[in-house]
């Protein structure tokens, strides 16, 4: 039986490998084999040490004999040849990249497959690889307003460093609410079954909701009308003034609707100067924090409700609004102006497809 001595590198290797705890527990049995071997042991006893045969010992103790810890490694195994080639993925992903089919807007997994010649899983394989996604799309729009940059910084300055003295309020519309009922009773939930609903629908007449969110304490004062015009406006800027105490100013974040900017708002905001408008970039809503609260109000309340009536969803609007008032969580806001410039040109540099 052939002696087996280990170099202080081998060794090394051999005990950081044999104390693998759940990877490659093959590389660690053989080597522990090997170090066994390294001791002075017979074939026979390592077997009943590392509990495998002594035709398993003596195999690896000949291999790290030829092949040192090379040999210790699984070998490439015998295996049908690759069928697809590089240059089938990249004529897959060029196609999906530059081209359309001529009966649809967009690749799918089995035209591609029928048009090159590769198995629809073969193509489902590489769009994952190289996250190609045709039948998903998504919508965005950049904002042209002249004063971006500075409405921008004004609002992330009122978000981020709110005045002292002041309360800051995000304030719009929800307009043309509808109050919609379903043509015949929803049947409801059970195990193995989600709630259906008649895809058709009757509707009862249209709301408007006004709102405005505190962005520190993340309260609303909110209220419904059935017409959208200034002067339903008006009236809310007076429900706002009204509720908030007369020692604070009041900064209202608000889009560029014109019902904001008529010359009864004007004259309104001359008579009240405690108050100070601030518009969003146009085509910039989403800086407008009460679109989240919007959003959130439709997914929990609108979306899935069914009301008989103007009335029935008015109350159920407000019941959400005092619901939220209760146990009031704000939303924060985190990126800074610079941060959003930053992005947005990182955008345009990547749909222009040019480096200046």
């Amino acid at each position: 039986m052939p002696a087996l001595t280990l170099s202080s590198g081998e060794r090394e290797a051999l005990e950081r490998w044999s104390r693998r705890p759940k990877t490659a527990q093959a590389l660690a049995q053989r080597a522990r084999i090997v170090l066994a071997c390294a001791a002075r042991m017979t074939n026979a006893d390592v077997s009943a040490q590392v509990r495998v045969t002594r035709q398993t010992v003596g195999r690896w103790r000949t291999r790290f004999l030829k092949k040192r810890l090379d040999g210790l490694l699984d070998e490439p195994r015998p295996g049908a040849p690759r069928k697809i080639t590089d240059a089938h993925v990249e004529r897959v992903i060029t196609m999906t990249l530059e081209s359309t089919p001529q009966e649809a807007t967009h690749w799918s997994t089995r035209s591609m497959a029928k048009t090159c010649g590769l198995s629809q899983t073969a193509v489902s394989r590489i769009w994952r690889a190289f996250a190609l996604q045709p039948h998903r799309s998504e919508t965005f729009k950049l904002s042209k307003d002249p004063l971006f940059i500075e409405k921008v910084r004004d609002i992330v300055g009122l978000y981020l460093n709110p005045p002292d003295k002041a309360l800051v309020l995000c304030a719009d519309e929800k307009s043309q609410v509808q109050a919609l009922d379903r043509t015949q009773p929803l049947l409801p939930m059970r195990p193995g079954q989600a709630e259906r609903r008649t895809h058709d629908y009757v509707r009862h007449g249209t709301t408007s909701l006004f709102a405005a969110l505190d962005v520190k304490s993340g309260k609303v004062i909110g209220e419904c009308h059935r017409r959208h015009r200034a002067r339903e406006f008006r009236k809310f800027l007076g429900t706002i003034d009204a509720s908030v105490p007369a020692r604070l100013d009041v900064h209202l974040i608000l889009d560029n609707y014109g019902t904001h900017k008529t010359p009864s708002i004007r004259r309104w905001l001359v008579r009240h100067p405690r108050f100070h408008l601030h518009f969003t970039p146009t085509s910039a809503s989403w800086m407008n924090l009460v679109e989240r609260w919007f959003g959130l109000l439709t997914e929990r309340q609108i979306r899935r409700g069914t009301h008989r009536s103007t009335r029935e969803l008015e109350g159920a609007i407000m019941a959400y609004l005092t619901s939220n008032n209760k146990h009031p969580k704000p939303f924060v806001w985190t990126k800074t102006a610079d941060e959003i410039f930053a992005s947005i040109a990182r955008f345009c540099q990547r749909i222009s497809n040019s480096g200046h």
